[in-house]
């Protein structure tokens, strides 16, 4: 008996884009000067419980009247609009008439820090921007400092010898970014994830943010 062929197409997809910023070697030194210099408990986030191996900072970065931060803002809304673009069926004209809306914080992951998993409430994208990176690590500790991404979709799903192995995009498995200064990772706002430990000596940089859009006709969004 011929064995039937299959039409076969992914559902349920999830977009991840990386969008790289032009020039970002000027902009990450200035950068990361600043948040050395504001990496206090000034502006430390009052949520969050002290931590000597990774500092968050207050929510509030894009508001800072630094010009470096401006540039940034910039840099980094403008990779969310072109990733969500990219994705949507919105024309050119008709995303701009979107208004978008972000909270932005700066994190530095030491040596054996972390960011513990989580998602990002209240919003509809998650950016991270990486302002600095370890070497890469060694061999043993390939995941050190990486961006992991919990999938999730599969976590009820009853397993035997037919689905546990299945091939991209089908498989159910984590997926991790490796931050590379100067690019932008932006994903759902919905996807648990986390920044592994630092198994290194130098620290880890990212701005973190997260962002929603609006659209005249909806009602206004509950405040953050």
């Amino acid at each position: 008996m011929a064995r039937p062929t299959p039409a076969i197409v992914p559902v349920f997809a999830t977009p991840f884009a990386v969008v790289p910023v032009a020039a970002s070697a000027e902009l990450n030194a200035a950068l990361g000067a600043l948040f050395l210099a504001h990496a206090t408990e000034a502006f430390r986030d009052p949520l969050a419980p002290p931590d000597p191996l990774c500092f968050r900072s207050r929510e509030d970065l894009f508001e800072w009247p630094d010009p470096v931060v401006g540039q940034l803002r910039r840099e980094m809304l403008a990779g969310v609009c072109a990733a969500v673009m990219a994705v949507s069926l919105y024309s050119e004209a008709e995303f701009s008439e979107l208004k978008i809306q972000a909270r932005a914080r700066f994190l530095i992951v030491r040596a054996d820090g972390c960011i513990p998993a989580g998602s990002a409430p209240m919003a509809s994208w998650v950016a991270h921007y990486c302002v600095a990176a370890p070497p890469p690590p060694a061999p043993a500790r390939a995941d050190s400092g990486v961006v992991r991404l919990y999938g999730t979709r599969s976590a009820t799903m009853f397993k035997d010898a037919a689905n546990w192995n299945l091939r991209e995009p089908f498989g159910g498995s984590h997926q991790v970014w490796r931050p590379v200064p100067g690019t932008i990772a932006v994903f759902p706002a919905s996807i648990v994830h986390e920044v592994a430990l630092n198994r290194t000596d130098s620290d880890l940089v990212l701005v973190s943010a997260r962002v929603r859009f609006s659209h005249s006709a909806q009602s206004a969004a509950p405040p953050w």
